[in-house]
């Protein structure tokens, strides 16, 4: 029988629903094995179109030129291995079952056979389960391809998803800076007029002057604030080891006003090297300090910030002795512009939490907070462990 010999298929069988046509490359040399695994096939109910190969060079033509569902290969040949076929359809990228067929194949060499990537194996003398086998193969192969359809739909998605953010976070950014230079003008006229004219109408209009000043000051700490969220997420700097020491050495001097005014203790254990981005980190540690100095009760702050390992992150503590939050706010408060305070009891527009999680999550880590309404807060976050590093 020719190398590259056509086993037509049998119209007198029948196949069971569910089978169909089935298309296989089938790499043997014995003509007498070529029909016995023809009438298998047959016999088990498929449709079947059968190319035969003997060589690797035959193969690779064949696999280049046709669309095949299975490959069966006897496991050895005069010219090569059968199991080597598996090397050309990884070099030509293509995902088709194999599965061999063999006279004698031991337990060591059939274990050593799947681990290569074969789907399963059939020895001759039993071909009455190679329909079985082929089912099986194709059922796997149908669930493999149905798997990683999902996959590239999920990454899709995700693609998608990130691209909107970077969009809007684009259009935030744009958006509050374009928004500065005629915010800047109508609140310098407000405070012009209020100037000018305060006291000389009537109540009613200083009323209506303050409106339009309060209001005109308002907006542009708004518009700052998105500006300064939008930037949090595009501050380059590449992630690389960050002393956590140094970082809230340099938010501590960013708060030394607010610090001494209120008469704040902080304290902090010898902190970790972490894998994040060091632009970004002093900021985290400013806002949390900023706030537990904001938020306190009538006692002196005290803010502690501690860090554990766990596993390949670290773990830090910012734990004060404020005035606490309620536990149902405790996750709306890392929302941006979220307010659980008015502006009369605490000035801000609940921006510094939602820039905490926004630094952290782009570092790669987690943030939230545990807390009592009246006795203080606990605020924890992770980073990366640095390769190598163990705290002292």
């Amino acid at each position: 029988m020719s190398a590259a010999a056509t086993v037509a298929h049998d119209h007198d069988i029948r196949p069971p629903a569910g089978h169909g046509k089935l298309r296989v490359l089938l790499v043997e040399d014995n003509p007498a094995d070529i029909e016995l695994v023809s009438r298998e096939l047959r016999r088990g109910g498929f449709d079947l179109t059968m190319d035969v190969v003997e060589t690797e060079e035959e193969f690779t033509a064949r696999v280049r030129s046709n669309s095949y569902q299975v490959v069966l290969a006897d496991y050895n040949l005069p010219q090569w291995r059968g199991l080597e076929a598996l090397n050309v359809l990884r070099n030509e990228k293509l995902d088709i079952p194999l599965i061999l067929v063999s006279g004698a194949l031991g337990d060591v060499s059939a274990v050593e056979c799947i681990k290569q990537g074969a789907m399963d194996y059939v020895l001759k003398d039993r071909l009455a389960r190679l329909p079985v086998a082929v089912l099986s193969a194709l059922q796997e192969k149908r669930l493999r391809d149905e798997r990683q359809r999902a996959i590239d739909d999920l990454a899709k998605k995700v693609e998608e998803l990130a691209r909107s953010n970077r969009e809007l976070e684009q259009f935030a950014y744009v958006a509050s800076h374009d928004l500065q230079e005629p915010l800047r003008m109508v609140a310098a006229y407000t405070q012009l007029l209020a100037e000018r004219y305060q006291g000389k109408l009537d109540e009613q209009a200083d009323k209506y002057i303050h409106y339009a000043v309060d209001g005109a000051k308002r907006m542009q700490t708004l518009v700052q604030d998105l500006l300064a969220f939008s930037r949090a997420g595009r501050q380059q700097g590449e992630v690389k080891e960050t002393d956590c020491n140094v970082m809230v050495e340099l938010a501590i001097a960013n708060l030394q006003v607010a610090i001494r005014e209120s008469g704040a203790q902080i304290t902090y254990d010898h902190l970790p090297v972490v894998l994040a981005n060091s632009s970004q980190i002093p900021q985290v540690f400013q806002n949390l300090i900023g706030n537990a100095i904001k938020f306190r009760g009538p006692k002196t702050p005290q803010i502690q910030i501690t860090a554990e390992r766990q596993e390949n992150e670290w773990v830090f503590s910012v734990a004060d002795n404020g005035i606490g939050i309620a536990p149902e706010y405790c996750q709306d408060i890392f929302v941006i512009f979220k307010r659980l305070h008015t502006r009369t009891e605490y000035p801000g527009n609940g921006i510094g939490l939602a820039i905490c999680r926004k630094i952290i999550e782009q570092n790669g880590g987690r943030i939230w907070v545990t807390s009592q309404e009246g006795g203080g807060s606990t605020f924890k976050f992770t980073l990366p462990a640095a390769p190598g590093f163990r705290q002292g």
